[in-house]
């Protein structure tokens, strides 16, 4: 099992802002602190989705890794630890069918509190609208939810009929798929196939009881999110920016530029609420995105 990381109250203290309310202290992890403690004001309000933080790690050059399909470490020991006090504060994490397909992720808290029984792990969501992860025994995030420190997945999909054996093995491990109903009025994830409103898959995070999630990638799941009008879901932008040029070809972060009918270019999306902390030889970069944005 990979090293259990630590990540210092101070450090912590200073994202409270940019985060949901903590979870119930039975469960929470991380850095200790307490809602009444942080002054965290983010409270829920009764809304049909969850609390939606989106959260990367990028180069100097907007790329995510160097190359399609090529995972690569942009975060320094500090910048990953945080990521980890982030899930630690999340119900869920999701990611996209090309990331669990290349990578094989643990997408697990691996906190040292999150890690000894009974401590808080987020629930997977994966965007897989074509089933086409063969998730197996062997996948890295079942063989944690096995040995306690993870759980599996839910994976949402516009199959109505997703395989047998691969249902029966997640529903064995506590995941399952959700349906969500597909359509192609919305920037798609991924291309090519059937694609969701955001607002649909989030409604039905939501509705399995899951009232916060951090979405981390890849690059399709980002830039789908960060194109109007589905970036006014977002509550919290936290980006880790790495001191590294990757160079062309990567995988980069750039939303699609949706013109108005006129052909007029939109007006640039600004963060509000801004604060940058150094952590290690990185930078992490908060922020909100206005809601009449």
């Amino acid at each position: 099992m990979a090293e259990a990381l630590f990540f210092a109250p101070e450090n912590a203290l200073k994202l409270e802002l940019h985060l949901p309310p903590p979870l119930p202290l039975s469960t929470a992890t991380g850095a200790g602190h307490n809602d009444q403690l942080s002054g965290n004001d983010n409270k829920p309000t009764g809304r049909s989705r969850p609390f939606v933080t989106l959260t990367f790690a990028m180069s100097l050059d907007s790329s995510l890794t160097i190359a399609p399909g090529r995972p690569t470490e942009l975060s320094g020991p500090q910048s990953k630890s945080m990521t980890h006090f982030l899930r630690s504060r999340h119900a869920a994490i999701c990611v996209g069918v090309g990331t669990v397909v290349a990578d094989d992720p643990s997408l697990n808290c691996r906190l040292a509190s999150s890690l000894q029984g009974g401590g808080h792990q987020p629930r997977p969501i994966v965007i897989d609208p074509q089933c086409r992860w063969a998730i197996s025994e062997n996948s890295r995030v079942l063989q944690l939810a096995r040995a306690g420190h993870g759980l599996a997945p839910f994976i949402v999909t516009a199959i109505w009929e997703p395989p047998a054996d691969r249902r029966e093995l997640l529903e064995r491990h506590g995941g399952r798929y959700l349906f969500v109903e597909p359509t192609r009025e919305s920037y798609g994830m991924p291309d090519g196939g059937p694609q969701f409103r955001w607002a649909d898959v989030l409604a039905e995070v939501k509705r399995q009881g899951l009232d916060s999630i951090m979405i981390e990638g890849g690059g399709t799941i980002i830039n789908s999110l960060l194109s109007p009008p589905d970036n006014s879901l977002i509550d919290s932008v936290i980006v880790t920016i790495a001191p590294t040029w990757l160079g062309q070809g990567g995988v980069v972060i750039c939303p699609p530029r949706k013109t108005g009918a006129d052909g007029s270019p939109p007006s640039p999306l600004r963060l509000a609420d801004v604060s940058w902390h150094p952590l290690g030889a990185d930078i992490v970069l908060c922020g909100k995105i206005p809601r009449s944005q």
